[in-house]
């Protein structure tokens, strides 16, 4: 059984992802895969690290909230690569304990992305206060444990699910082009080449003087390389210097080690993040 480390509670949005994931890459059909949640996303990495899981799953970017910036940093500092990525669909729904009412609820929990990205739902009910939380699943958990009629929470339909509640609205999202994509990380020294990778992520950091960036970028410019995503995250301990992260498709295996290669010529750091295929968005 391979076992896959999550941050948040089971029934969350990153154990959909993970479970779909695992199924897609599972060669032996009987193999199964046993979902392990951690409180915090550093301690997923550090059991990926350590050997104590085989695999993590974590969203990386929102289409609408934008990019989890501490993954990015953890993915720096931690000796993993990316295998895989996949493009989840978010869709929220009101979700009480069985027997409750819509008329009933007072009090809505969630993860304040998800708050945020319910809003025009939340203001045509007004007589909800909403309420942030750390995690969507467990604001359904922390419902079917206290059994309190007037609150709801905001969740996925396999969240409630997982926990025996009800959807009284689904779909209360405000933009129904709200996806999430999920990086599947390995340990680096476990990852094999993917001979149809045709993406690729990288970290670099550059000299703080003029042209240096776009230096760099033109070097994979030159290379014929489609960058599809450029971050910025600050270098800790050391102010206004930054590492840049980027996305790029590849049009052959070799692309990947000359861009590499071209970009050292102009960086004091570079670090593949991984070489995998690119997710495929399917419509709503």
């Amino acid at each position: 059984m391979i076992k896959i480390a999550i941050q948040g509670e089971p029934g969350s949005f990153s154990h959909e992802a993970a479970t779909n994931l695992a199924a897609e890459m599972r060669a032996d059909p009987g193999e199964s895969a046993r979902i392990v949640p951690f409180s915090l996303s550093a301690e997923a990495f550090a059991a990926l690290v350590r050997g104590e899981v085989d695999a993590a799953v974590i969203p990386i970017e929102n289409s609408l909230a934008g990019s989890v910036s501490e993954h990015f940093d953890l993915m720096l500092t931690s000796d993993v690569t990316i295998v895989r990525e996949t493009l989840l669909r978010i869709r929220h729904n009101l979700i009480a304990i069985s027997g409750a009412t819509i008329g009933q609820i007072d009090r809505v929990f969630s993860h304040p992305v998800a708050l945020a990205q319910c809003r025009r739902f939340l203001q045509e009910h007004p007589q909800m206060e909403s309420f942030a939380f750390y995690d969507t699943a467990g604001s359904v958990k922390q419902l079917v444990e206290l059994r309190d009629r007037h609150a709801a929470a905001i969740a996925s339909e396999e969240a409630a699910r997982y926990y025996g509640a009800q959807i009284l609205v689904s779909g209360i999202e405000d933009n129904p082009e709200n996806y999430t994509r999920f990086f599947y990380l390995s340990r680096s020294a476990e990852v094999p080449a993917n001979p149809n990778a045709n993406k690729m992520s990288l970290a670099f950091t550059v000299e703080n003087r003029a042209g240096t960036l776009v230096a760099a970028l033109s070097e994979l410019a030159k290379e014929g390389l489609n960058l599809t995503k450029i971050e910025s995250r600050p270098v800790h301990g050391r102010p206004w210097e930054y590492v840049f992260y980027v996305d790029c498709q590849l049009k052959s295996p070799e692309d990947g080690a000359r861009a590499i290669q071209a970009l050292r010529t102009h960086c004091s750091m570079v670090k593949e993040l991984g070489r995998y295929e690119e997710a495929i968005l399917k419509p709503a």
